[in-house]
């Protein structure tokens, strides 16, 4: 291996993709990721890992990779953290482009037969393989296979997929012969023969099957939406004084260094100060205001100016309340530091995650076959 140079596993691993989808997205995007060919090698440089960890970054936002490319031909792979910001809250001129696309993805009801038929030869097929051969079948483009919920990093495409799958499971006409791998049924077999009036009855049967997993997961979102309101309503009612080493607190938990709540007699108008890391090779200064209004502009520019008064160049002001379009738009413009805005709900979903504030109520553990335990003699 050339020094400075690295294979195509190990550049997937390290952006944090396994070897298959980086794989992927690497064939995607060859023609923007320097690559090195060495006699039946290929290898990457630091300029590749850069290249794909932004790809990486965009696909998590769920731009998909017609997007992206879209992107790069316009304007370019972004070079700065702040270009990448800026192509990220561009988002919203893709929605109804999504939308155009996610209309075009075939629904569960749609996938049954064709499900059935790919199967019909009895082989055992993996889920992955399954919808391979659905994307195929549909000729299904890029676009269409990568396209997200919104605010999730599930895929349409592979979501419909895997409900099909599950009422088919649940019917009787597929079964699970090992993990994440099915096998039609006879009985599968014999809904495939049925004329289309009794297979169209049968489908709409199937529709009405749910995942109960599906539900968990609903019930689970909804828990944790009326958790975020009385978390937003208890921190508006904690003291001033309190707020604040609440913020300090989960910043320390979210991996930042040593942090503490400035004296008030001589804060210049600051919170509080964390260390950028456990070394504390930058100060970070806080402002937490316990607010009912939308904070706007001014204070948030009297707040950077608190910062120039320190020489500091990095900040983060929280509300209890939320931040009006000005004050966002004021701390995108900003080049000579960096101030972050985190708004009530944000901060509440921010403790839930670093398990500030919360306590466990219930621990749900659902089990499954585990196939392997039966293989053997």
């Amino acid at each position: 291996m050339k020094k400075g140079y690295m294979s195509q596993i190990a550049l997937s691993k390290r952006v944090g993709w396994s070897e298959g989808n980086g794989r992927r997205w690497i064939k995607i995007f060859k023609e923007y990721i320097p690559v090195l060919i060495d006699g039946r090698n290929k290898l990457y440089n630091e300029e590749s890992y850069k290249v794909l960890s932004i790809i990486k970054a965009l696909s998590e936002n769920n731009f998909n990779s017609s997007q992206i490319l879209e992107i790069f031909s316009e304007n370019g792979i972004p070079s700065t953290d702040r270009e990448l910001e800026e192509v990220i809250e561009s988002k919203s001129k893709f929605n109804e482009f999504d939308q155009t696309i996610v209309d075009s993805i075939p629904s569960s009801k749609d996938l049954i037969i064709p499900l059935l038929n790919v199967m019909r030869d009895k082989k055992p097929y993996t889920s992955s393989m399954l919808n391979e051969r659905i994307a195929q079948y549909f000729l299904l483009s890029e676009a269409q296979l990568s396209i997200a919920y919104p605010d999730s990093k599930e895929f349409i495409f592979t979501h419909r997929m895997r409900a099909s799958r599950y009422s088919l499971k649940k019917q009787d006409y597929i079964e699970e012969v090992s993990k994440y791998t099915y096998q039609i049924t006879e009985h599968g077999l014999a809904l495939l023969n049925d004329n289309s009036e009794e297979i169209n009855e049968e489908i709409e049967e199937l529709e009405k099957v749910i995942d109960p997993f599906e539900v968990i997961q609903e019930k689970v979102e909804e828990i944790e939406d009326e958790l975020i309101t009385k978390l937003v309503d208890e921190l508006k009612k904690a003291h001033w004084r309190r707020l604040e080493t609440i913020v300090v607190e989960l910043l320390t938990a979210m991996g930042y260094g040593d942090g503490q709540v400035t004296e008030k007699t001589n804060d210049g108008g600051l919170d509080g100060v964390i260390k950028e890391d456990k070394l504390g090779l930058d100060n970070i200064y806080v402002q937490a205001k316990r607010w009912e209004n939308t904070v706007g502009r001014p204070e948030v520019m009297s707040f950077s100016g608190a910062l120039d008064a320190k020489g500091a160049r990095k900040g983060i002001f929280i509300t209890t309340s939320n931040f009006t379009k000005g004050a966002e738009e004021y701390v995108e413009r900003l080049e000579s530091k960096k101030i972050i805005l985190i708004g009530g709900k944000k901060l509440a979903r921010l403790m839930i995650e670093n398990n500030i504030g919360i306590s466990i109520k219930k621990r749900f553990v659902v089990k499954e076959v585990d196939f392997s335990y039966f293989e053997g003699e």
